[in-house]
């Protein structure tokens, strides 16, 4: 079946639109946050400060076994993600609960997410779930990330189910064509 995900474009339009609601704001903001980690809504449920952690490149880390099937998960903290979580962390609610980020039910959160696609003239179906198709999609792959770093980061066991979340993009295939084109007009000429 097609999945949607996000164009980087209509994740800069969420990312930067001003928002007064709070409640709206917070959801943008870790949709935003799944968007830069792959993180499906249970895991982010349940991330709290014992997930971060320093990597061997001595950069913070998520490290955290995933919900649904308990395979563990290893992901660099991007910069807009870890923007996020510096901007939640003196939220009283996430003290109180240990948590990272003030989480709604999966359904209040997807209900937000089709009001702020509308609000940024959107017009597909936003909820949390394509959060993690626009994480593998548009911003790893679409980057060069190879698709078993994405794979490893999303926690699947197989490549098959990676292949379900990424999508390979028409400029990402023109750009390595354009490699290989290169590297062929190259040899020739030698």
């Amino acid at each position: 079946t097609h999945r949607e995900f996000l164009t980087i474009e209509e994740l800069i339009r969420i990312e930067e639109k001003e928002i007064q609601i709070e409640r709206l704001s917070a959801v943008r903001d870790i949709f935003v946050f799944s968007c830069y980690t792959g993180l499906s809504y249970s895991d982010i449920s349940k991330l709290s400060q014992n997930h971060i952690r320093k990597g061997a490149d001595k950069k913070e880390w998520i490290i955290i076994d995933r919900s649904k099937t308990n395979n563990r998960c290893r992901i660099p903290i991007l910069p807009k993600a870890k923007e996020i979580l510096e901007k939640y962390e003196n939220y009283p609610k996430n003290i109180s609960n240990n948590l990272m980020l003030p989480m709604l039910t999966n359904q209040k959160m997807n209900s937000y997410l089709k009001e702020l696609g509308d609000i940024c003239n959107i017009n597909k179906s936003i909820m949390m779930h394509m959060a993690r198709h626009t994480f593998a999609t548009s911003v790893t792959l679409g980057n060069g990330v190879p698709i078993e770093t994405v794979s490893k980061i999303l926690g699947h066991t197989s490549l098959k189910t990676t292949q379900i979340y990424a999508k390979v993009l028409d400029h990402k295939i023109s750009d390595d064509m354009a490699q290989l084109q290169s590297k062929l007009e190259n040899k020739f000429k030698s």
